[in-house]
């Protein structure tokens, strides 16, 4: 079963997120590579909607977002974790 990571935005998120993108980027980028995170992105809105992960496990997306820079630094408020059966490729 495969993992959504949920990212709520913290109410600075325009201010804050410019000072630690690079570290953000570089660290999705590492964990990509690795294999544990397989996409990453904002919605249309980031402000209101936050962002989403989708990552290998649940064990894995909880590791992602607690050493995130974004969470570390506080540009991401909250973060939620949810189960996903993703049903298209699964047998």
């Amino acid at each position: 079963m495969l993992a959504v990571l949920l990212y709520q935005s913290a109410a600075d998120i325009m201010e804050s997120a410019p000072r630690h993108y690079s570290a953000h980027r570089a660290y999705a980028l590492q964990k990509h590579a690795e294999g544990v995170l397989l996409m990453i992105g904002t919605f249309a809105d980031p402000v209101t909607d936050g962002a989403m992960g989708v990552l290998v496990s649940e064990d894995s997306a909880h590791e992602f977002a607690q050493s995130d820079p974004f969470v570390v630094n506080g540009v991401v408020k909250s973060y939620r974790v949810l189960g996903w059966a993703e049903s298209l490729t699964q047998n």
